[in-house]
């Protein structure tokens, strides 16, 4: 983050709803703060809700990504964590998608008092596969993917948008592709790097929060083993798991009712 500039600007932070309980809402890669847009209606009837962009967003001028920086997730952690204390947030609900579910155990660990609860949905501590644990890619397939994303990255765009939303919905997918074609390809490269060569399943046990795994039962980012796994092995002693019975990476676009009906469960609250 450039020292110009605040992170609640730079990461166009906007509060909406009124209610009582603090839900921030942080999207995954590729996407933006408008990933949310069909639930928000909903859920600001009942909460305040926080939503903003990733730096690696397209909406966020590229200036804010420091590729030094950026090469863990604990930095996009120390983002989330300044976002909740220049709004004075003392205590949060908290839904990460994708790669943002482990950015909000990274922040969890480090101020535990600061979340209520946090909702990891669609996420994965670790996407390579090793004797053990299935992640759901080799190695060979994560090149290919860097490879693609370097040479030739509209290409890539359109396939990856396709296989990640994962439902036969062209509006949906064009809607992906728009956002993902909104990132610089170099910023695109490097998360996606950083996404890739993560492992962060030792640090799951540091978890005391507790946590609502919200999963798809086909997606081609993360295997349904996923999930439980991660249920075994957060260091809290309430964590549940929910499968949405859709396919797809993006319930929150080609689902949202669905998503907010668990989210009522998850939070305790009606709508």
């Amino acid at each position: 983050m450039t020292k110009d500039c605040g992170v609640l600007e730079a990461l166009n932070v906007k509060v909406i709803g009124c209610g009582d309980r603090t839900l921030v809402l942080s999207h995954g890669f590729g996407g933006d703060q408008s990933v949310w847009n069909k639930i928000l209606p909903s859920l600001s009837k009942k909460f305040k809700i926080i939503v903003f962009d990733m730096v690696f967003s397209g909406n966020v001028d590229a200036k804010h990504f420091d590729f030094e920086r950026y090469t863990s997730l604990s930095a996009y952690a120390a983002d989330l964590l300044t976002i909740l204390e220049e709004l004075k947030v003392e205590k949060c609900l908290y839904v990460g998608h994708s790669v943002s579910g482990m950015v909000g155990c990274i922040a969890a660990i480090q101020r535990p008092k600061l979340f209520e609860k946090l909702v990891l949905l669609c996420a994965s501590p670790r996407y390579l596969n090793d004797e053990s644990y299935q992640g759901g890619f080799e190695q060979g397939d994560i090149d290919v993917i860097l490879s693609r994303i370097k040479t030739d990255y509209v290409a890539w765009v359109s396939s990856f948008a396709s296989q990640v939303v994962g439902v036969d919905d062209p509006y949906i997918v064009k809607e992906y592709i728009t956002t993902i074609k909104n990132m610089k390809p170099e910023i695109a490269l490097a998360v996606a790097k950083t996404i890739f060569e993560s492992d962060l399943r030792s640090i799951l046990c540091e978890v005391k929060s507790p946590c609502s795994i919200i999963q798809t039962r086909k997606d081609i980012a993360v295997p349904t083993a996923i999930p439980y796994y991660m249920q075994g092995s957060l260091g809290g002693d309430m964590n549940t798991v929910y499968v949405l019975d859709i396919d797809g990476h993006l319930p929150q676009l080609t689902s949202p009712e669905m998503l907010v009906q668990v989210f009522v469960q998850v939070f305790g609250c009606s709508t």
